[in-house]
């Protein structure tokens, strides 16, 4: 099992949550320049954005089941 954004509520539960970590920060930072340069009438070059993430391995990860 795995959740998505790294709550605090997934490092409290038995057993910990593994989950995906998104640099928030960064995250919001993109949207708010992409907005700027709209507002400004600027063209955008791309309508697609990556940004890296991390996963975060917990207890509710465990070993692969042999076939």
């Amino acid at each position: 099992m795995a959740g998505f954004d790294d709550v605090h509520l997934s490092s409290s539960t038995v057993p910990m949550l593994t989950t995906v970590r998104q640099p928030l920060g960064e995250l919001g930072r993109m949207a708010v320049s992409l907005l700027m340069r709209l507002m400004e009438g600027h063209a955008v070059e791309a309508l697609h954005v990556e940004l890296a993430t991390e996963l975060i391995v917990r207890g509710s990860t465990g070993p692969v089941p042999s076939a």
